[in-house]
């Protein structure tokens, strides 16, 4: 797992940029490891490149029946639909039938 970013001082999402998060799996076996390795490592890759603050990475456990990959991040209008194209490249490049995209639109409560 990789910690948050810390380019920003606070470490609450800004109020101006939703949070998303999007998911990968390998559930149905169809990658061998090593393709599963390239598609999870390009896919946190894109996301890096497209977000504006990433909040985190997190992957299944090694010793998990199933591959899953998941990134939290803050991104603009204008990342998220170009963002959204090379996604949809990408997954299609390894076969796969989608990736989850989940937009937070009420505002994260802590408790």
């Amino acid at each position: 797992m990789t910690a948050p970013d810390t380019a920003a001082p606070d470490t609450a999402a800004s109020p101006a940029l939703p949070t998303v998060y999007v998911s990968i799996g390998n559930s149905d076996d169809r990658l061998t490891q090593a393709q599963w390795s390239r598609y999870a490592e390009q896919f946190v890759q894109t996301v890096r490149r497209h977000a504006v603050r990433v909040h985190g990475e997190w992957f299944s456990a090694p010793t998990a029946p199933w591959q899953n990959a998941c990134v939290a991040f803050e991104i603009d209008l204008d990342g998220q639909a170009a963002l959204r194209r090379t996604l949809t490249a990408l997954r299609a490049e390894f076969h796969q039938d989608s990736i989850a995209w989940a937009v937070v639109r009420d505002q994260v409560e802590f408790v």
